[in-house]
């Protein structure tokens, strides 16, 4: 997701108009005093009244130009402050707005840094590029926690809602001991803290894939205590959904209902971890805001529903739930801020019915069969990297996957895609958002930089599922 005192300055000009024209009247400027007063009622004749006009006049100038300049000095300083605060919420909002991730993010507390050379500046200077972006794209976004059994045929279930509306209390009794924390790691280290929903009472548990992003280990707690290690199903990056699985029975688990019957001022309930664990089991409550919202997160155009239930970082994962308590959603993102302001009760959820068909797809195969890819892995290329090694503008890439079209056509490590059917991109989100619309098979073509040349690949978009 100051205060300034407007305090009135003293009145230096005369409050009257007798006052105003005492020297058309010198008698206004003596005051009478009585004798009981204890001082004496005697007062000296007034100087010349137009030498006093003359000076009277040349005082109140001389503090109109002060007060004027003190004015001016203080506008232009409001008007730097207020520019640098401005500047300061754009920067923060640019950041906020693209995170869209609410695990809560702990930064490992190991040496995971490349071993470099610094230069006079303080900067990193390496030999190559190439060797640049080794160290700066070091952390992988990979998920590489132990794997699942897939295929087991267990499909998640869409209820339809039955009965009485219940109440908040009977909601949370109901649903809160299927929801779980998920503590990710990278090599030991944590490194995020989600939330998480049991769907099976033998360990099927929903969660965000960006909970888990780049981590090889992770736990799921009950709010018991009862702690499990989890095994990955698998993880879809596009849809933001990520199957885990814990080795338990008769666990409880939540029920889904389906989100295709909501409308707009259906109740919607949040159970979640804000914060982290500290906050565990956390219930909000509001309305579902709006249906089919179609938000853009890391590339990706994702159809979410909207509601005003609070949501905060460690949420990411959590069941929305509606008033018969089945859950119609899994919460994944909030807007914290714009360009001009904060913003409050702004939240989005996966709708259950898109979450089931990612979720089946997952425990079926591992992954999601059909979405068109590139096959690389790609990172933008920095500010600093273009001023030390002379290089455009674009996306660097650092690993073309076996499988793809991409590395047969002779895509290589280390080139640079300046742009995709002709149109600029900086960063991976424009590469998927030009490539929404196709499907596999589809062809594409990247304007390529290697050294100090630019020329064009064609490449055919490949199933995701069948890439290594």
């Amino acid at each position: 997701m100051p205060e300034h005192s407007t305090r009135r300055p003293a009145d230096w000009y005369l409050s009257s108009p007798e006052q105003a024209n005492w020297y058309k009247d010198p008698s206004h400027v003596v005051i009478p005093q009585p004798a009981e007063a204890g001082c004496s009622t005697h007062q000296p004749p007034p100087r010349s009244a137009g030498f006093e006009g003359q000076k009277a006049k040349r005082r109140r100038r001389t503090k109109i130009i002060s007060l004027s300049a003190c004015a001016l000095l203080v506008c232009v300083a409001l008007g730097v402050a207020l520019w640098q605060i401005t500047v300061q919420l754009k920067n923060l909002s640019s950041q906020t707005a693209d995170s869209g991730s609410s695990a809560v993010i702990v930064i490992p507390n190991g040496d995971g840094s490349a071993d470099s050379q610094s230069d006079s500046d303080g900067g990193s200077v390496y030999d190559d590029y190439q060797e640049y972006f080794e160290a700066y794209y070091s952390s992988s976004s990979e998920i590489t926690i132990p794997a699942a059994e897939t295929g087991t045929g267990v499909t998640l279930t869409l209820a339809e809602a039955q009965g009485e509306e219940l109440s908040l209390q009977d909601i949370y009794d109901l649903v809160s001991p299927a929801v779980v924390g998920i503590t990710a790691y990278i090599e030991g280290y944590e490194y995020s803290y989600g939330t998480g929903v049991v769907f099976t009472s033998d360990g099927y548990i929903i969660t965000n894939t960006h909970v888990l992003e780049g981590c090889d280990t992770a736990t799921v707690k009950f709010s018991d205590g009862t702690e499990y290690e989890a095994l990955l199903v698998g993880s879809d990056e596009s849809s933001d959904i990520a199957v885990l699985y814990i080795d338990g029975e008769d666990l409880p688990y939540a029920e889904f209902g389906d989100s295709d019957a909501l409308r707009v001022g259906d109740q919607a309930i949040a159970i979640g971890n804000p914060l982290g664990e500290t906050y565990s089991g956390t219930m909000t409550n509001g309305i579902i805001s709006a249906i089919n919202r179609n938000i853009t997160y890391n590339g990706h155009t994702m159809t979410l529903l909207q509601t005003n239930a609070a949501l905060n970082e460690g949420n990411s994962g959590g069941p929305l739930i509606n008033a018969y308590g089945q859950v119609i959603g899994i919460t994944n993102m909030k807007i914290m801020s714009t360009y001009y302001s904060t913003v409050e009760g702004i939240g989005f959820a996966i709708p259950s019915s898109v979450v089931k068909e990612v979720a089946d797809q997952l425990i079926e195969y591992g992954v999601v069969l059909g979405e068109p890819t590139i096959g690389i892995v790609a990172g933008s290329v920095s500010a600093e990297a273009m001023a030390l090694y002379d290089l455009p503008e674009g996306i660097y890439v650092s690993e073309v996957s076996e499988g793809s079209d991409a590395l047969e056509k002779g895509l290589q490590v280390g080139d640079v895609i300046t742009a995709v059917n002709g149109e600029a991109v900086t960063s991976v989100a424009d590469v998927n958002l030009i490539k929404e619309g196709y499907e596999v098979g589809d062809t594409i073509t990247l304007t390529v930089y290697r050294d100090g040349e630019t020329f064009d690949l064609e490449i055919e978009l490949v199933d995701k599922s069948q890439i290594e």
